[in-house]
C-alpha cells in the first residue's frame, strides 16, 4: 500500500461533481488544500458545491458524452489553473429494468455516460496528466463484479470501466501517469436512494442476501476514495470486502442466478405492469443525474 501524498495545491478535475460521490470527494479534497475543478451537468448544484468549497473551486458545465463540451471544460480548467494533476472520472447515471423491457434510450445512455464518458474524459485530459506525471481514478462499481438482474446496463458499463482502467494503466505507466479504479458498493447517494424508491427494483435490490444489499453512508466512499487519490492507488474498494469478491468472481454469476430463480419471475411481471402504468422511460430512469442527462442538449442531439 502506497503512502499518502499531500494534495495541497494540486489541481484535481472531478466529473459528475454536482451530487453524491463526485461532490463529496470534491469537498474533501478542497479541505485538504486541493484546487478542485467541478465538471458536469446541473450547474446550479455544482455552484452550490463550489460555494461551500471556496475561491479555488471552479465550475464547468459539460456533458461527458460530448467531445466539444469536455474539450471546452478542460481548456478552461488549464487556462485557470495552468495544469491538471489528477482526474476523477466519476460521472455516471443508472437505469433499471430487465433487458427485454427496459427503455432502449435509457439503457444506451448508461453506456454513453458511464463507459464512453470515462473514455472521453481520459482522452481529453491525458496530455495534461502526462505533463504533470498525474493520476487518473476511474470510478467503476461493485456492479462490475456482481451482475444482478435489472442492472445489466450499469454492470456492463462499469465492467467496461474496470477493463479500460487496467489496459490504460499498462499503457501510460512509462509516461509517469498512474491509473486507479474504484469499486464502490451501494452508497447512500441520490442515485441509489432513488433506485430504492422504484416500486419493483427497490425491493429486488433490498432482497439480495447479506452484504450484497447493504447500503453505506456517503462518508465511507469519500474517505476511501480520497485516500486512494492521495496514495495514487491502483484499486480502491469501498469498503474493503469488495476487493475480496474479486478473488471469487468466477463463482458469483452462479450465485446470482440461483438467488434470482424465485425473485425475478414475479418482478418481471411487475415491471411490465409498471411500464404499462408509467411508461417505459419513466420506469427506467433512476435519480436526478439520469434525468439531467436525458434532458441535456447533447443527449437530445443524439436522439434526433
Amino acid at each position: 500500500m502506497g503512502r499518502k501524498r499531500s494534495v495541497k495545491g494540486k489541481v484535481v478535475l472531478v466529473t459528475g461533481a454536482a451530487r453524491g460521490i463526485g461532490a463529496g470527494v470534491a469537498r474533501d479534497l478542497a479541505k485538504k488544500g486541493a484546487k478542485v475543478a467541478l465538471v458536469g451537468l446541473e450547474r446550479d448544484e455544482m455552484e452550490k458545491v463550489a460555494a461551500e468549497i471556496g475561491a479555488d473551486a471552479g465550475v464547468w458545465e459539460a456533458d461527458v458524452t460530448s467531445w466539444d463540451d469536455l474539450e471546452r471544460a478542460v481548456d478552461g480548467v488549464v487556462q485557470r489553473y495552468g495544469r491538471i494533476d489528477a482526474v476523477v472520472a466519476n460521472a455516471g447515471v443508472a437505469a433499471t429494468g430487465f433487458t427485454r423491457s427496459i427503455d432502449p434510450k435509457a439503457f444506451e445512455r448508461v453506456i454513453e455516460v458511464d463507459l464512453l464518458g470515462v473514455w472521453r474524459t481520459v482522452r481529453v485530459t491525458l496530455p495534461h496528466l502526462i505533463e504533470s506525471n498525474g493520476y487518473a481514478l476511474l470510478i467503476s462499481s461493485l456492479a462490475a463484479i456482481v451482475h444482478i438482474p435489472g442492472n445489466s446496463a450499469y454492470s456492463a458499463a462499469k465492467a467496461g470501466v474496470e477493463a479500460f482502467a487496467n489496459s490504460l494503466r499498462a499503457e501510460v505507466k512509462h509516461l509517469g501517469v498512474d491509473v486507479g479504479v474504484a469499486h464502490p458498493t451501494w452508497i447512500a447517494t441520490d442515485m441509489v436512494n432513488s433506485a430504492d424508491e422504484h416500486p419493483v427494483f427497490g425491493p429486488l435490490r433490498k432482497a439480495a442476501p447479506g452484504l450484497a444489499s447493504k447500503k453505506y453512508p456517503l462518508s465511507v466512499a469519500v474517505d476511501l476514495i480520497v485516500a486512494g487519490i492521495q496514495k495514487r492507488s491502483r484499486a480502491v474498494h469501498v469498503p474493503g470486502w469488495v476487493g475480496a469478491l474479486k478473488l471469487v468472481r468466477s463463482f458469483i454469476p452462479r450465485v446470482v442466478e440461483l438467488n434470482a430463480r424465485k425473485l425475478v419471475p414475479p418482478a418481471d411481471k411487475a415491471v411490465l405492469e409498471d411500464i404499462a402504468k408509467r411508461g417505459s422511460e419513466e420506469s427506467s430512469l433512476v435519480g436526478p443525474g439520469a434525468r439531467a442527462a436525458a434532458k441535456s442538449k447533447s443527449a437530445k442531439v443524439r436522439a434526433n
